[in-house]
């Protein structure tokens, strides 16, 4: 939920992130492994990096569609 907020008296988020070593951010699979966790099942998130919350450089939508093949084979292949 701290993805999108501002400042809490440290700076920025994308500051606070940087001095804490954060290099990316993902927020549905917290809710995934959170319910996995609390009904004792395991759980698996694989996650594609699209955009640099601090250089602010990403894919288009476009690219996003087609440029992911790799990842979604390497998805199927594992489940």
């Amino acid at each position: 939920d701290i993805f999108y907020t501002g400042d809490y008296g440290l700076g920025s988020i994308n500051d606070l992130m940087k001095k804490l070593g954060v290099l990316a951010v993902e927020m549905e699979a917290y809710a995934l492994y959170l319910n996995a966790a609390l009904a004792g099942k395991n759980a698996l998130a694989l996650c594609t990096i699209s955009d640099d919350v601090y250089t602010g450089e990403g894919l288009s939508a476009e690219e996003r569609q087609t440029s992911m093949t790799q990842m979604i084979e390497l998805a199927l292949t594992i489940a």
